[in-house]
């Protein structure tokens, strides 16, 4: 479930670089498309469940917007917004 992107460390973390085209992006739109979810149905779930965090914060609204450099973390895996 890996889409390609550089990786690099961003804030202590080793995080996949996730290219967006606007100055900014929702989070459930970010985790579909850093491929760490399959479907938008997926995250809200996790996000209950504490599973998703934001800059090292735990976050639970999905339509939380992202911006470049922000670093979102579920199930250990973490993407940099590019």
């Amino acid at each position: 479930m890996n889409a390609p992107g550089r990786v690099r460390e961003d804030r202590g973390v080793n995080a996949r670089e996730v290219p967006i085209r606007e100055d900014s992006i929702r989070l459930g739109q970010l985790l579909k498309l850093a491929d760490l979810v399959e479907a938008g149905a997926d995250v809200k779930p996790l996000m209950v469940q504490g599973q998703v965090s934001v800059n090292g914060e735990v976050e639970t609204r999905r339509g939380r917007q992202l911006v470049k450099g922000d670093v979102v973390t579920l199930g250990g895996e973490s993407v940099l917004v590019t």
